[in-house]
Order: structure tokens, then sequence, then C-alpha cells
């Protein structure tokens, strides 16, 4: 990764950064033990808290208050789930944490299922990632060598370890309560929320602590160092850095740490080296094709939950796709349709019938056989299934293609005037 900003999660490490010895020489499990020696989990909490630590995978619901919840359950016994399930288009730091950084997640994992008193400890690893597990295995193996895991682990008498469980690699398993159900044999299908919050009914229908490997990423890190160095970036609200997955339409694609309220033009122009072949940015996913785009004339946003929420969008994970002016939008909005009909789980009737009409709809416009009446059909399925699942999904196909047709209107009625997409060549005797 550039260093186009100081890293502050991502720090660099001497010698090889899987490598144990590397990690402990700056700093790495010291906040495990300390953990471990005081054994008082409020006041970890506290220190969350304090930071206003965000989870960085989805809504960005606070850390701390998760972490409490597990805690002061009533039931005693817990479980904890790291989720690695990552498989949503633009979306790639799961997997450069675990490859490169294996022992700050192990870390993070141990001092999140050490403090909520998890009665065992998971990692949902998404079955594609067989290099990462590798890894991390070995990442585990170096670390209950040296007695920081396992058995009798620092001379508690007591038992932790991070099991790894094979993900179904599949968009909704990636869902936390659809991820618990398919952990326990049943298909990976999303829970209602509520009642089904996993810190109130989880793994076992028992409290469960679930978190993303970036989340977790933080944490021995932001107890290292304060609550108060943690909220040194980013803005007051959200606090502390972002791992951006930066793909599409960039000269330099990849995972960059920045504050969390940096623009989307710095991300582009400064830290993907701009536009490729000269073109300009037509549109931009902030947080993955779940979330609206936004057009050109809004590259000065804040790249942080509140601001982007607030522009009618949303961060998600951070899974930033840029769209140039020579991309069709019909043709992009087709792909990600696609996409959303294909990972469906069908168990919810708006989702499994909705995604399909909507892929069905952008095929025929595609294709050149739309009709100005379906663009008002595409709208009206819209609004009949927005909000309508277990899950996010069918939203998100619904807001991709509302949006879509929000800001690029004129290239559907285009490919329907013209009976064909006007961004590619005219065929041969058409003219």
């Amino acid at each position: 990764m550039d260093n186009v900003f100081a890293p502050r999660v991502l720090r660099e490490v001497k010698g090889e950064p899987g490598e144990i010895e590397s990690y402990r020489q700056e700093g790495g499990y010291d906040a495990w033990v300390q953990c471990v020696t005081k054994n008082d989990p409020h006041t970890i909490i506290a220190q969350l808290k304090e930071a206003h630590l965000r989870g960085r995978g989805g809504a960005g619901f606070p850390t701390g208050l998760k972490w409490d919840k597990v805690v002061n359950h009533r039931v005693k016994e817990r479980y904890f789930v790291c989720n690695a399930g990552e498989h949503e288009p633009g979306t790639f730091k799961d997997r450069y944490l675990i490859r490169h950084h294996p022992h700050q997640l192990l870390e993070g994992c141990l001092i999140a299922a050490f403090t909520v008193g998890a009665k065992a400890a998971y990692i949902y690893l998404n079955h594609e990632f067989s290099e990462e597990r590798a890894i991390f295995e070995r990442a585990k193996e170096q670390a209950t060598a040296q007695g920081l895991l396992g058995k009798n682990f620092l001379g508690t008498g007591l038992t932790l370890d991070i099991e790894i469980f094979d993900g179904y690699g599949s968009y909704v398993a990636g869902e936390e309560t659809a991820m618990l159900e398919s952990m326990q044999g049943r298909p990976a299908q999303p829970k209602q929320k509520p009642p089904f919050y996993p810190t109130e009914f989880g793994l076992h229908g028992k409290p469960t602590l679930v978190n993303n490997v970036e989340t977790l990423s933080n944490i021995p890190q932001l107890l290292r160092n304060g609550p108060e160095w943690f909220r040194q970036v980013g803005t007051s609200t959200t606090p502390g850095t972002m791992l951006f997955s930066l793909s599409g339409a960039v000269n330099r694609p990849g995972v960059y740490e920045l504050p969390l309220g940096t623009s989307i033009r710095h991300l582009i122009e400064v830290c993907g080296q701009g536009v490729p072949n000269g073109h300009g940015v037509k549109a931009v996913f902030p947080g993955g094709p779940s979330f609206s785009m936004v057009g050109a004339d809004q590259l000065e946003l804040s790249m942080d939950f509140d601001s982007l929420k607030k522009a009618g969008t949303g961060l998600g994970s951070a899974g930033v796709i840029v769209i140039d002016d020579a991309t069709c939008m019909v043709e992009q909005t087709l792909k990600f349709s696609g996409f959303f009909e294909r990972e469906s789980c069908g168990q919810c009737p708006p989702c499994r019938i909705g995604t399909q009409e909507l892929a069905i709809l952008m095929r025929k416009i595609e294709d050149g056989s739309g009709e100005e009446r379906d663009l008002a059909k595409l709208l009206q399925i819209c609004g009949f299934v927005k909000g309508t699942g277990f899950c996010t999904l069918v939203t998100g196909a619904a807001v991709l293609v509302q949006n879509s047709l929000r800001l690029f209107r004129q290239e559907f009625e285009e490919h329907i005037r013209l009976g064909r997409c006007p961004f590619k060549p005219v065929p041969v005797g058409a003219e």
C-alpha cells in the first residue's frame, strides 16, 4: 500500500509482516497481555466507547455498545464470531488484512472473545480465501507456540482458540444472521431483525458478538495508544481511519488507509492517480453497489458514515467503485442487477421475484428491445420491493436501479429510441 497517508491500522512493521517476531517488536500482543492480566472487561469497553469506534463493515454501529450488550447479557453462555465472509463487488480489504496483517487481526479476535467471556470463538472465512486461510493458520500456530492462545494461554489455566469456519462464499451469507445460520448447518438465510439480533439471539440461540475484520484490526492499537490517540484523525462523529477498497476506472486501484472524512476526489485523484485514458468521472459508488452512486458534481463529499448518509447514500464497507464517462450506465446497472439476482437466497418472495424481474427488464433494455413503459415498470417494482426483505439485498437492488434511472435516465431512453446500446459500435448494415 502506498503511503499517501501515514498508516495507523496498517502500520509498517520491520521484517515479514506475517511473522510474529516482527509484530511483537512493534508492540504486538501487548494489549492482549494487558487485557488478560487485568481481566477488566468494563475498562476495555469504556475505552472503545471513549474512542467512538464504529463498526467498519456496514452501518457504523458503535463497537463499544455492541460489546457492552453481550457482556451485560443475563445469559452467561456467549460466543464470538469474526465475519470474514467478504463477497461484495468492489470490496477486498478483508483479504488484504488477513494476508498482510494476520497477527493484528488475531490479537483483536482474542481480545474481543476474552472480553465478552465467549465459550467459543470463530472466524467465518470465505472459502475462496485459501491462501489467506493458510496465512492465518500459521499466525495461530506461532501465537500458540508462544503461549498466547490455546490451552493454559498466558498461564491462566483457561483455553481459548479461534476456530476457522469455511464460509459459503456468497453475498447473503456475509449478513450476520445468515452467517450464524450457516454455521449451525442450516441454509444461509437471514433472520428478521428484530428479534434476531446476534447480541440477543445468536449462535445456538445465545448472545453472540459479531465484528468484521477491519473493526477487530483496530482494537490492538486503540488499546495500546488510547482513545485520544484514536480520535486524532477522522471526524468528530466518525473518528479514526478507514480502509478504502478502490477499484473501477482508476489508474492505481488498491487498498488505502485514510482518515474518515477524506473527500471522494482525494481518493480518486491522489490515491487512484486519476481516471485512465483521459476520461472523466461519471459516477462513484462510495459503498459498493448496495448504496446509491453519486455524480461527478459530488466528488467533494466526505467519506464518512454520517456525511454520506446525509447525502442519500452510504459508506458500508467502503468498497469504492469509480465509473468513467465512457461507460454505459445501463450496462453497468445490468451487471450489478445480475449480481443481486444471483445472490438472492430466495427466502423472501419480494426479493426472489423482485431481483429477477429487475434483471429481466434491465437485460431487455440493454439488448435493444426495451420500451418506454419498461422504465415505469422498473420504478414500480423498486417501490414494491424496497425495504421488504429480512436483509438489505433487495433494497440494494432497488436503490441501484432507482438511482441509475434518476441520474442517467437519458441513457435508458437512448437505448429504447435507438434499439441498441449507444456506447457500442453500430452493427454492420444497421446504419
